[in-house]
């Protein structure tokens, strides 16, 4: 079965994924904890700005070579902390046009590899529970998994992590169903 032959289940569960994911963030409060405000925000922000920190990602503190983390000093700046990564954007308003767009592209990569694994695991006129299953497992892996490595490697939130494992399921449910509905006959 060629990918061409799944153009509509791919885009519409793309679509109902992006509508979907858009009314969790923006109409329930489910993410509201994902970040908190920093302790004095403004004495904060005003004692960086001079430093005019390019975007980019940052950890504090931070070595050039591995055996500087066994050095005294360096020690010592874990012990007294703070320790943190940290992602700088660029100055200006926020724009979340590129963001959106960006995110319906990862939508329909997520489908298109769901659509590519589910049409190698059954064929034309499979059982609805039969494509369900490989789709919502497929798109569930491509929605969730690679989250939990924040939450391991880059100390995430293990609750932000879940809720954004909970949407992945919501997703995946999504791309299951559509894929079910309109697998071909």
């Amino acid at each position: 079965m060629s990918l061409a032959s799944l153009w509509l289940p791919i885009l519409l569960s793309a679509v109902l994924v992006f509508v979907v994911s858009s009314v969790i963030h923006m109409a329930t409060p489910l993410h509201k904890a994902d970040y908190r405000k920093l302790p004095n925000e403004a004495a904060v922000l005003d004692a960086l700005r001079p430093f005019d920190i390019p975007p980019g990602d940052y950890v504090f503190p931070h070595v050039s070579d591995h055996k500087e983390m066994k050095e005294p000093a360096f020690l010592e700046k874990w012990r007294t902390g703070p320790i943190g990564m940290v992602t700088v954007m660029a100055k200006g308003v926020p724009t979340i046009g590129k963001s959106l767009v960006l995110w319906f592209v990862y939508c329909v990569v997520v489908s298109v590899i769901a659509a590519y694994v589910t049409s190698r695991a059954v064929g034309p006129g499979a059982p609805y529970r039969a494509v369900f299953r490989f789709a919502g497992v497929t798109s569930f892996i491509g929605y969730s998994l690679a989250l939990w490595q924040n939450s391991i490697w880059y100390k995430k939130d293990w609750m932000t992590t879940l809720r954004s494992n909970f949407d992945g399921l919501i997703f995946s449910l999504l791309t299951a169903g559509t894929f079910g509905w309109l697998w071909p006959r």
